[in-house]
């Protein structure tokens, strides 16, 4: 058994008085774990099993479901509101169905904590979830080599899953949806000015299309209910 900082990413019942709960956690990454919540709606614990509320817990068990033993708020819930919460609904259900169970990713854990604090605080909010996105990317072991795009005289690349950015030969391509223009691709594989300096709404689009190719293809056909709420705002 060990303290650790934790975030409640879903919950569900699960039997009398208890929960199932999807937890990242700062030690052991994502974990499944039950908690004993009692009968009275006034319930302690059932109070603190909720998102974005920072957490101190002790977990117990071996296999796939632990037991929460005891938990604690550590700080305030972060306020979020409309598309700052929404969004922060779509990251917590990219870890759900992305990460591997009880895999350490403590520096996930520092960048979904980062996302958090400048979601709450009004920052802008496509910034921040490309940010997350690669940070969950390069958890999973799928960080970009941007080198091509310096690399060849072209406009355009595609990109392929297990090959990267490939050159399109074409100036002028027929289904240019498919292609990634090679000037917003350099400037996002320079994202530390980017973001310092403020990002192009090319650029931010063109992003935006390259994160969710790459997340698509790793969630198959079962499409993010996240996304539903965003409605006309094409964050994700």
């Amino acid at each position: 058994m060990i303290e650790q900082n934790a975030f409640v990413l879903h919950s569900r019942p699960y039997r009398e008085n208890q929960q199932l709960v999807d937890l990242l956690t700062e030690q052991d990454g994502k974990v499944t774990a039950l908690v004993y919540v009692g009968q009275s709606k006034r319930s302690i614990k059932k109070g603190l099993i909720q998102p974005f509320l920072p957490l101190k817990l002790t977990l117990k068990g071996q296999g796939n479901v632990k037991y929460i033993t005891q938990i604690d708020s550590i700080s305030k819930s972060y306020s979020l509101v409309k598309y700052s919460l929404f969004s922060s609904f779509y990251i917590n259900e990219l870890l759900i169905r992305l990460l591997t169970e009880q895999i350490a990713c403590q520096h996930l854990f520092s960048q979904y904590q980062t996302t958090l604090t400048a979601l709450a605080q009004g920052e802008e909010i496509a910034p921040q979830l490309r940010l997350f996105e690669l940070a969950l990317l390069e958890e999973l072991g799928l960080s970009f080599d941007f080198s091509p795009v310096f690399e060849h005289d072209v406009n355009y690349f595609h990109y392929i899953a297990e090959q990267g950015f490939v050159p399109v030969y074409d100036p002028f391509p027929k289904n240019s949806t498919q292609c990634f223009d090679k000037t917003h691709l350099q400037a996002i594989a320079q994202r530390g000015s980017l973001y310092q300096n403020g990002m192009s709404e090319d650029v931010s689009y063109t992003f935006k299309l390259l994160m969710r190719q790459v997340i698509n293809q790793l969630l198959g056909n079962k499409p993010l209910n996240s996304r539903k709420l965003f409605a006309n705002k094409a964050y994700s």
